[in-house]
């Protein structure tokens, strides 16, 4: 490869230049969303880093099999392996198949991320369809004697595994203040001890997904379904392992338990994890108030939103801060990430037109500000120093678009090859005016009609209120009423 690429390990907790398992070939696997909601401003993180790393590798010359699950069982409604299953619990409530649940919100999510300038996956496994997998592994596990049957399920004996290795290691726990600050709840009488973890649960009467087993008619443990489908597209070892921070325990140090029990390795060589979003300050959560789903960051419809936002000022504001600090959200920095986009756009569409002067003097800042732009990059995906070098070459153009600089043309050509490289291909930033500027001017043209009948609504004005259904529908829009407002598609 061209050049050093150095990564954040979590589970070493050092900055490590990047060596692949495979010469040329990369194996990343990173935790999608649980699909039971609509997509919000937390999932935006992680897609958008670990599309950057995507990028970047891709860019690098390396050929990248890129796995993003999608959970859709097993996820209860707590860690401690008690609750319901929340994709069983949103089809009870909407009276739902829970593969109508999966397959809604999964749509939905991909939409979010499209938008977001986010590269599909290449491979998009869900857990439901790999249950033969995890039977397997954890036959594998009990088989290693790390595990245990209690009444039909099986669980994950982390006592004894520890025992023998560090059950702990990634997070940089130890299981003494695991086991003090775990509690023991109704209903877990069936576990060696409460910091067990489940990696196959009996299906109660009233549950609704569940498949045969050896052991009983049931579901996987949430954790299991990583480690069944990293190791089936992946390979037993594989080199990156992303996810959020809030991942890092239990989910990710369950599944390094996990791969060392059934199989002697962790397998993955790079751990990678990106920090949380908050919200002045605070975790971003349902009961809090301050939690802001994308189609209501892209609409400006949440209550904490002074205006609607692009998807493209959402990325370019998740790019200003590096993947493992806190990023505040606000709406002056997200109005400053609008400004500092559009910026960063004209001047992608300005270079293009510039002349070059034959004969100019070589612009020495043309290779220092490239060189200064892969180097941050390929340092742990330093996104903020990129983009900072970035802007000294949008004064550049600027510079030689006013005709106060003059370039020759081979370094006309590095420049807009930069800004080629760098804006479009590993940073995914678009015009959107010119390239979807269409699609965000209706989306809130619809939420604006929306809001009008939702007041005729209210008035009881049953005639506008259907008179505007009726003439959208007329017009090739199809608007559905929920339980969370009103929903628009295109009517086929």
């Amino acid at each position: 490869m061209p050049r050093n690429f150095y990564l954040y390990n979590t589970l070493t907790r050092t900055k490590e230049l990047f060596k692949p398992i495979h010469e040329g070939r990369v194996g990343m696997y990173v935790c999608g969303p649980t699909v039971y909601g609509n997509a919000h401003l937390g999932h935006a993180r992680p897609g958008i880093t670990y599309d950057i790393l995507f990028r970047l590798l891709r860019y690098l010359g390396y050929k990248v099999r890129y796995v993003r699950n999608i959970t859709d069982v097993g996820h209860l409604e707590n860690d401690a392996d008690e609750g319901e299953d929340k994709i069983a619990k949103k089809a009870r409530l909407e009276e739902l198949e829970p593969m109508e649940v999966v397959q809604t919100y999964t749509l939905k999510y991909h939409e979010a991320m499209r938008r977001l300038g986010v590269l599909p996956p290449s491979i998009e496994p869900r857990a439901s369809g790999h249950i033969i997998e995890q039977i397997a592994l954890v036959q594998r596990i009990l088989d290693a004697g790390y595990a245990y049957i209690s009444n039909g399920s099986v669980y994950f004996d982390t006592g004894k595994y520890n025992e023998e290795h560090h059950y702990g290691a990634l997070s940089g726990r130890n299981l003494d203040d695991i086991k003090t600050n775990t509690r023991t709840l109704d209903g877990q009488d069936e576990k060696r001890n409460s910091y067990d973890f489940a990696l196959w649960k009996k299906a109660a009467p009233e549950h609704i997904m569940h498949w045969p087993s050896p052991w009983s008619e049931g579901f996987p443990g949430w954790h299991l379904e990583c480690s069944a489908m990293s190791e089936k597209y992946l390979g037993e070892e594989f080199d990156i392992h992303g996810g959020g921070m809030d991942l890092m325990f239990p989910h990710h140090e369950c599944e390094l338990a996990q791969n060392v029990a059934s199989r002697g390795t962790g397998g993955v060589h790079y751990w990678v994890h990106n920090n949380m979003i908050t919200i002045n300050g605070q975790k971003m959560g349902k009961s809090l108030g301050n939690f802001i789903t994308l189609d209501e960051l892209f609409t400006g419809t949440h209550p904490l939103l002074e205006q609607a936002y692009s998807p493209m000022t959402v990325r370019f504001f998740i790019l200003q801060a590096h993947y493992r600090s806190t990023l505040d959200f606000s709406n002056e920095a997200l109005q400053a990430a609008e400004k500092g986009l559009k910026r960063m756009m004209q001047a992608r569409k300005d270079v293009e037109k510039l002349s070059a002067t034959a004969g100019a003097p070589t612009l020495a800042e043309v290779a220092r500000i490239e060189e200064a732009v892969l180097e941050a990059l390929c340092d742990d995906l330093n996104t903020p120093n990129a983009l900072s070098s970035m802007f000294e070459a949008v004064k550049l153009v600027n510079g030689i678009k006013d005709k106060t600089l003059s370039i020759n043309p081979e370094d006309l050509a590095r420049l807009q090859k930069l800004f080629r490289d760098v804006v479009t291909e590993i940073l995914g930033l678009t015009d959107e005016q010119a390239e979807g500027g269409a699609s965000h001017v209706i989306d809130g043209l619809m939420q604006m009609i929306i809001d009008i009948r939702k007041e005729a609504k209210a008035e009881k004005n049953w005639a506008l209120s259907d008179k505007i259904r009726d003439e959208l529908k007329a017009a090739g829009i199809q608007l559905k009423d929920t339980k969370d407002g009103c929903e628009w598609t295109l009517a086929e």
